[in-house]
């Protein structure tokens, strides 16, 4: 048996590891401009420059504020989006040298919940069934979403209405990767234009731009 003293100075070295990796949480980055529980928030760039990853960091900087993180992906198996997550949480464990990073990362795990489904049989009414299965079973009461790989150009605006409605009843935000051109011209506004039908849905909007080796967030909805 481990004695307690044991016990409690490992926990209390868990926690100054999270506040170290705190460090780079993005939120801090974002400042006041996070969707409270219904909100919308959405991370737009081209393909290929990070948005999955910033998506990522987003729901581990939860993840380690102790909150349950539904992720739900639309273009990658289970085993791709868990080793996403490693991925990231390890490159961010060596930048702070953290030591204890196997026991840190055992104690998110819990907090999350992955679902996949493909896109063409995506649609918010069976995301909700399968939400209300997990929270009506005592399974997982998710305290934010994230959704990756929605194609926004071609989904409906219903399919963003059902999804608000969705949010708002389990108090919760959900953040989405928006996927835009390269060479196309934002709407008004710097708007994205797979955006336009529903950026009045959304509190927040950020665009991911590479700087060097970070990533970096420009504030569309000031």
């Amino acid at each position: 048996m481990i004695p307690a003293k044991v016990i409690n100075f490992q926990e209390r070295k868990l926690k100054m590891v999270k506040k170290e990796i705190f460090f780079q949480d993005p939120f801090k980055q974002m400042g006041e401009n996070i969707p409270a529980a219904g909100g919308f928030g959405a991370l737009t760039a081209s393909a290929g420059i990070g948005k999955t990853a910033f998506l990522v960091r987003i729901a581990l900087s939860s993840l380690l504020r102790d909150n349950n993180v539904l992720h739900i992906s639309l273009n990658n198996p289970v085993e791709k989006v868990c080793l996403q997550y490693e991925e990231v949480f390890r490159n961010l464990a060596a930048q702070h040298k953290v030591k204890v990073s196997d026991q840190l990362w055992e104690t998110i795990l819990p907090n999350r919940f992955i679902m996949t489904f493909k896109v063409e049989t995506f649609s918010a009414p069976k995301l909700e069934e399968r939400v209300n299965d997990l929270t009506e079973q005592g399974i997982f009461f998710p305290r934010m979403i994230v959704l990756d790989g929605l194609p926004f150009d071609e989904a409906p605006r219903k399919t963003f209405t059902d999804l608000k409605s969705l949010a708002e009843k389990h108090g919760v935000p959900i953040w989405f990767t928006v996927r835009t051109h390269r060479h196309a011209p934002p709407g008004p506004d710097g708007i994205p234009l797979p955006m336009l039908h529903v950026a009045d849905l959304f509190e927040a909007i950020f665009e991911i731009h590479p700087e060097g080796n970070d990533l970096c967030l420009q504030n569309i909805r000031k």
